[in-house]
């Protein structure tokens, strides 16, 4: 049995453990919020967004713009949205598993440029991808902007028009509940899917407008926006997932560390206990003695 100063020793350790916890569950909750609420809030552009692009498209008798260009996929090119910092669960593992199983799957594919974003992302795939990005996004998540995502997707559009890459992925978590973070895996570019999908769904065409300017002209206007407001609202979601998940880590670890405590202060009070019966048998056992 592990002596009382050990005991002790330990467990103030785990009490100053407990009190980094639940200082860290406090910070990510306040954090929580607010990433929560810009990324809820972004949710019906997006959606309205989506609708207005598809009734621009179906007015056309063919869209044509360089970001619809749909070609064999050979090379591609995939976003790889992860944490800046760990001590968040499973949060950044999750997103590493879903890359290596969508690798797995589409083995068709020639090869594979990654470009990270985010720190965890940067340093887990520096070490194992085959073929990098040469531009990186580390330490974007201290505040997410829009103009993170406007650089990104304006890298990303050039490397698509410029025939450098058949087609962009993205693999990132999305937010749903405190509790629950999804992986969502998703083909951003090019954006012929994404132009039919509003009118699929509804399973009507949307209604006929009269466009001024000409639809083309919004058209071009429309699919750069779309595709740098798809990026961040990504981030948006990465950054909510990201607190939510630290802070339900760091409520169970704080959790644990409390079950820990009483557990050890029942050693340490038995262990004390038995001492002190220990030292009073030897002063009876001398005073009989006597």
């Amino acid at each position: 049995m592990a002596s009382l100063i050990d005991i002790r020793r330990r467990l103030r350790s785990l009490k100053n453990t407990q009190q980094i916890t639940r200082a860290m569950k406090m910070v990510a909750a306040a954090k929580l919020r607010r990433a929560q609420d810009r990324a809820i809030a972004a949710r019906p552009y997006a959606r309205l967004l989506r609708e207005v692009l598809a009734s621009v498209s179906a007015s056309l008798a063919e869209a044509k713009h360089p970001l619809l260009a749909s070609r064999e996929e050979k090379r591609v090119t995939l976003l790889v949205v992860a944490g800046d910092r760990g001590l968040a669960g499973a949060f950044n593992a999750n997103v590493h598993r879903a890359v290596a199983a969508l690798l797995a799957e589409k083995r068709a594919w020639e090869s594979v440029t990654v470009l990270p974003i985010g720190k965890k992302a940067l340093d887990y795939w520096k070490r194992r991808a085959k073929s990098l990005a040469p531009k990186s996004y580390p330490g974007i998540f201290a505040r997410v902007e829009y103009a993170h995502a406007r650089e990104i997707a304006q890298y990303l559009a050039a490397e698509f028009t410029e025939d450098r890459t058949d087609a962009v992925y993205v693999v990132a978590n999305e937010f749903k509940s405190v509790l629950a973070q999804t992986i969502r895996v998703e083909k951003i570019l090019p954006i012929a899917r994404a132009v039919t999908a509003v009118a699929e769904a509804s399973g009507q065409r949307p209604p006929e407008f009269i466009y001024e300017p000409d639809p083309e002209t919004i058209l071009a206007r429309l699919l750069p926006r779309y595709l740098e407001f798809v990026i961040f609202r990504i981030l948006l979601e990465s950054a909510a997932a990201e607190h939510a998940a630290r802070m339900t880590a760091m409520d169970s670890a704080s959790r644990n560390a409390g079950d820990l405590i009483d557990s050890l202060t029942l050693m340490y009070n038995r262990a004390r206990q038995a001492r002190i019966t220990k030292e009073l048998i030897e002063i009876v056992s001398g005073s009989a003695r006597e």
